[in-house]
């Protein structure tokens, strides 16, 4: 790691190196396989569109910075290979969204990851903690966010663009020094590496038909079945057309409109025309589609009847849940570690569930096995006195 000075990148985003055409990225990756560790990031838009469209790849290695041209490259086979590399490890921040476009444009995630507002939180440096923050408190750093709404698909970029660019991944290598040193001190390194696995486990789940979407509205847990599936396939059916149309969701219906839809259940287009959340344009070319969702709802729900939508949780839990809150928070404390990693509030409702539904508290699955050995027995226990009350 004493390769990756922090300074050198910092000196070398001046004049960054790009990569324009097959052959010189594929000269590069095979420099990169060669090396314990390199950074990442990506710059996008998606402002207009369903899927990002990619403007950047950053890279740091141990020397310099490099910005790939993805409106120059369509080749990104050697770059997927390093992706599968399990020998280099890949520092992002904040990596989500930078994980979905690698999946677009590469189809392909990079393994192994180490994402350092992962560790941020881990380490209790701070909860959703951003880059600009993490470098001024840990290398007295203060980096400019001006460009962050720039046309990063505009070229030439200007010189502003091209260093604030590299500057997001010049820094990650000393951050990456400094947390790996502060898990090794505290033997929780695994904690990350669970951690950052989870979070690529996660952007690999993707609801591509949108048959579960549905379920995210939790306020229509009253709905008959047959509006149930009406709401089911009116969801599945947008996510498929914003995705055949390349649109965000909310250009076809925004989720206020499929509830008002739901919720008034017109029977014309005259009825569809008088709710507020539809726009003309919809009601012009999809109008007669949406209606067709209604009137089908029960046969559709006759054919595959939709999951139930859970009901919340009895107003019982509502003390109980502060406990088990107050629990995770002291666990927490104990090992500082930031409360909101070590518990959050879907697990937590996952977990009640399991034992309200069906007799038995249960884990849920989503929690890394380090977060359920360190709080698991305790929430456990805990749920096993509210059981006496209860009864």
């Amino acid at each position: 790691m004493s390769d990756y000075d922090w300074k050198t990148l910092e000196s070398s985003a001046d004049q960054p190196i790009w990569i324009s055409s097959e052959e010189a990225l594929r000269e590069y990756c095979l420099h990169w396989r060669t090396l314990p560790l390199i950074a990442l990031d990506t710059e996008f838009l998606r402002v207009e569109t369903f899927y990002p469209i990619a403007g950047l790849i950053q890279v740091a290695d141990e020397k310099q910075c490099y910005l790939i041209d993805p409106l120059e490259i369509s080749d990104f086979s050697a770059l997927a290979e390093l992706f599968e590399d399990q020998s280099v490890i890949k520092l992002m921040h904040a990596a989500t969204e930078d994980l979905e476009l690698f999946l677009k444009v590469l189809g392909v995630l990079p393994r192994p990851v180490f994402d350092t507002q992962i560790g941020a939180g881990l380490l209790n440096w701070g909860f959703s903690m951003g880059l600009q923050r993490m470098l001024e408190q840990k290398l007295d750093v203060h980096m400019a966010k001006h460009e962050t709404t720039s046309d990063w698909l505009k070229r030439p970029l200007t010189e502003s663009q091209e260093r604030y660019a590299a500057l997001d991944v010049a820094y990650l290598p000393a951050i990456y020094e400094l947390q790996k040193k502060e898990f090794i001190d505290r033997d929780t390194y695994t904690w990350a590496e669970q951690e950052n696995q989870a979070m690529l486990d996660n952007a690999l789940v993707d609801d591509v038909e949108g048959y579960e979407y549905y379920l995210r509205f939790t306020q229509m847990w009253r709905c008959p079945e047959h509006k149930l599936a009406a709401l089911r396939d009116l969801t599945a059916w947008r996510e498929r057309i914003a995705r055949e149309r390349d649109v965000p969701r909310n250009r076809i219906l925004r989720n206020q409109a499929l509830l008002q839809i739901i919720e008034n259940w017109p029977r014309s287009l005259g009825e569809l025309s008088k709710l507020d959340e539809i726009k003309k344009r919809i009601l012009r070319t999809d109008g007669e589609t949406i209606l067709g969702f209604l009137q089908g709802g029960a046969s559709s729900a006759e054919q595959s009847s939709p999951k139930a939508i859970p009901k919340p949780l009895h107003f019982f839990w509502n003390k109980h849940l502060k406990k088990l809150k107050a629990i995770s928070r002291k666990e927490a404390e104990a090992n500082n570690i930031a409360p909101e990693i070590l518990l959050r509030r879907k697990e937590l409702e996952v977990l009640i569930r399991s034992g309200v539904d069906h007799g038995e508290y249960r884990l849920p699955i989503q929690m890394s096995k380090w977060r359920q050995e360190l709080i698991g027995p305790a929430l456990l226990a805990e749920l096993e006195k509210i059981d006496c009350l209860r009864n």
